[in-house]
């Protein structure tokens, strides 16, 4: 006698719904650590130290994958990238605290000799053209802010300043930045605010630099 084989016990069981969306939650989840660990990540602009380049309410994209790629939760490398370039506006760790980011503009890299003359940045003996600065107390001159240096910038490391020149803690203060240290570099503007209420629908999408 011939024996039928029922096909319905043969198909495989549908997952729980329950279980299909905890799965992608999982996915999304790991996605999302990946690319902010590896590629990109959101960053949120506290202080003036950097106006007008960048405002109060700016929340930035900063590309971790251009100057290289780190193990998770160290400054230890697995591959460098490109290095770090004058001009480019980084997102870093506060060398007197590293739990804490900071965003500054590199004006000097390995081998450059920075000085300060009476709020004047010379950069290997030259003066350095920077139409990106403020300066808010031009008539002011203090020791360290407005005349400091020369120093030599040391292998590794960089000399950054806030574009807000006269109202930045950076490297004339508390030294140099080490390239380990290093989170990314700022990329694009993605929301920008005042407040509720008060967007700024005009930096949408503006390109940091």
């Amino acid at each position: 006698m011939a024996e039928f084989t029922n096909l319905q016990d043969k198909a495989p069981k549908r997952k729980p719904l329950w279980r299909e969306y905890a799965e992608a939650l999982l996915v999304a989840l790991a996605l999302a650590l990946v690319i902010r660990t590896f590629i990109v990540q959101a960053f949120k602009i506290p202080s003036e130290s950097m106006l007008e380049t960048l405002q109060v309410g700016d929340h930035l994209l900063v590309n971790k994958f251009l100057y290289g790629v780190k193990w998770p939760f160290t400054n230890t490398y697995i591959v460098k990238g490109a290095d770090p370039q004058r001009g480019d506006i980084i997102v870093f760790e506060y060398p007197n605290k590293p739990t804490l980011d900071y965003i500054k503009r590199i004006v000097g890299v390995p081998g450059d000799v920075m000085e300060v003359r009476n709020k004047q940045l010379y950069r290997n003996g030259r003066p350095v053209r920077e139409a990106y600065i403020r300066n808010t107390d031009p008539h002011r001159i203090e020791p360290v802010r407005d005349n400091f240096g020369p120093v030599t910038v040391p292998p590794d490391k960089y000399f950054v300043m806030g574009d807000n020149r006269d109202n930045s803690l950076d490297s004339r203060f508390w030294g140099f930045v080490d390239r380990s240290a290093i989170r990314g570099k700022a990329w694009r503007i993605y929301w920008s605010s005042e407040g509720l209420g008060s967007v700024r629908w005009n930096r949408f999408g503006k390109l940091v630099e």
